[in-house]
């Protein structure tokens, strides 16, 4: 009764304090107020997710772009940046086939295409990364995996019932590399799975679509977050566009490793994944991945584990006597893991494997339709058809090495590697970014542009990688390097000391654009920059 008469009390006070209003602003009032919160709470998710920098900076930026000629300025200022990154492929592009030719070529196409690949870049022992297998195209090991390849570049393994052999393939390649990551250690859980993809890219894709499945039905999670340090590769930005998944990229620790504290403050109800690399492409440094399988099983969370390039290498490498920290299945928590087998693998390109902890999760991976007119369809992967030559050049990759192949030719690039790290320790104007678990040697300077000698070091025909955060290059090392690591340490002798004693750009050199879009507060700039490059390639 007490309560009754509140109430009565508090509606009659309410008419009276409303009568003095305008009907039609007591209706305005409540809405307008919504909209208002509604637009504040999307404001500050906005300045919670960019930061209220760089919330400012695009701001203002936007601001400026609205007075009138401010942005065609801009629009050119940022195209004459596209055509000096492209250096002269915009003209070679002038003579290329725009149509089918009348009457086709027939075999004549195979001298055309030899003579056309003379143009590229001596790769042979200059490039980081790129090309993993040793020798050279015409005997060895590339040989044996061209003919694989050729022997089944008609097949798809989407025709399970025709083309078994590559669908076996595709299974003993996943078993095989599942063993190497602790498929038999008895903390795997038995159960590991797993399929062939076309690259480390794919992979990561997967699993990440897999994980965002797996817990929107265990969790009912249906705002998916993710948390990857900053070292975490751009694959996963590029899936969080694909499947519509908040992500939060955390900076590394001192050690250039993903900061395991820093990741979970990040955690919350919506996070379905957290990720770690082993090692990490920018440093090549492995992160705690037994830390942060304990943070994702406390919390419930997936964890995927970027093995795309130490998959062929770290488990050799710990057999070999590396103390290389635990980083596969045999770890607690680890519920993915993609590893490419196209790079220490020595298999074609095209190649990679994801793996999880077990069916229930890799189930989320598979689209199923059944009300398709054109019948039943069930595919494993983002790719539909899938050549089967890849699939059986990796097979034979892989069975033509053993692990005898793999141990020894582990021996051989971690080797270059140590020979590679104490040269650049011995070139008194550069350091060794953090300290490096693998293959990949990264390296800065606090006394001379970075970007400087990596313009002279491609004027003598290397191709390095340039990093961000801190400025440096690096290096990921193959086994096309085993014997060209002294005349790379010669090179880059040379290119540092006449940096230092001729600062400045070389002519036609990209230091300028790389340092330029390092200190450009306005990322959303470096973005369309790149975005309009790729536009104007491809």
């Amino acid at each position: 009764m007490a309560i009754f008469s509140l109430l009565t009390h508090f509606r009659a006070s309410a008419n009276t304090f409303l009568s003095q209003f305008e009907p039609l602003t007591v209706v305005i009032a409540p809405i307008l107020s919504l909209l208002i919160a509604g637009f504040l709470q999307s404001l500050l998710s906005i300045v919670q997710e960019n930061g209220l920098k760089s919330c400012l900076i695009a701001s203002f930026m936007y601001l400026i772009k609205l007075i009138p000629g401010v942005k065609s300025y801009v629009d050119a200022e940022k195209q004459k940046v596209v055509d000096k990154m492209q250096a002269g492929n915009k003209s070679k592009r002038d003579n290329w086939r725009t149509e089918l030719p009348a009457t086709g070529f027939g075999s004549r196409v195979i001298e055309m295409m030899k003579e056309e690949k003379q143009k590229d870049a001596a790769w042979q022992g200059k490039c980081s990364g790129t090309v993993y297998i040793g020798g050279t195209e015409a005997d060895g090991h590339f040989s044996l995996i061209n003919e694989a390849c050729s022997m089944f570049a008609h097949t798809n393994p989407l025709h399970l019932d025709v083309f078994q052999s590559v669908v076996h393939y595709e299974a003993e390649v996943v078993a095989m590399t599942a063993a190497m990551l602790g498929s038999k250690d008895k903390a795997s859980g038995g159960q590991i799975c797993g399929n062939m993809t076309s690259g480390g890219t794919e992979s990561i894709l997967l699993a990440v679509k897999s994980s965002r499945d797996y817990m929107r039905t265990k969790k009912g999670i249906k705002k998916p977050e993710m948390i990857i340090p900053v070292s975490a590769h751009s694959a996963y930005d590029k899936a969080a566009q694909y499947f519509n998944i908040k992500l939060w990229r955390v900076p590394v620790n001192n050690e250039y490793q993903a900061d395991v504290k820093a990741i979970r403050r990040y955690i919350n109800k919506h996070t379905i994944l957290i990720v770690g690399s082993a090692p990490g492409f920018p440093h090549g440094i492995i992160d705690p991945i037994e830390e942060l399988g304990k943070l994702a099983m406390s919390f419930g969370v997936c964890f995927h584990v970027d093995l795309c390039l130490g998959g062929f290498v770290l488990p050799f490498a710990r057999k070999l006597g590396y103390p290389i920290p635990p980083f596969d299945f045999s770890v607690q928590g680890v519920t993915s893991i993609s590893i490419d087998v196209h790079k220490y693998g020595l298999a074609p390109k095209g190649t990679s494997t994801v793996l999880y902890r077990n069916h229930e999760i890799r189930k989320h991976q598979f689209v199923a339709v059944t009300e398709w007119s054109g019948g039943l369809y069930v595919s494993p992967t983002i790719a539909g058809s899938r050549p089967g030559g890849l699939i059986a050049g990796a097979w034979a990759a892989m069975m033509s090495l053993g692990e005898e192949g793999y141990l020894e030719n582990t021996r051989q690039i971690m080797d270059v590697s140590k020979k590679i790290q104490e040269g650049i320790k011995s070139i008194p104007e550069l350091y060794v970014v953090g300290r490096p678990d693998m293959t990949i040697v990264a390296f800065a300077s606090n006394d001379i542009d970075i970007f400087e000698v990596n313009d002279l070091m491609s004027s003598k025909g290397w191709h390095l990688n340039a990093l961000q955060r801190p400025n440096s290059l690096h290096i990921c090392l193959t086994l096309q390097h085993v014997l060209v690591a002294d005349d790379f340490l010669t090179d880059l002798q040379k290119s540092v000391r006449t940096v230092k004693e001729n600062p400045g750009p070389i002519s036609g050199g990209l230091a300028p654009i790389y340092g330029a879009a390092g200190r450009m507060p306005d990322r959303g700039m470096v973005q369309e920059l790149l975005v309009n490059f790729m536009d104007s390639s491809c």
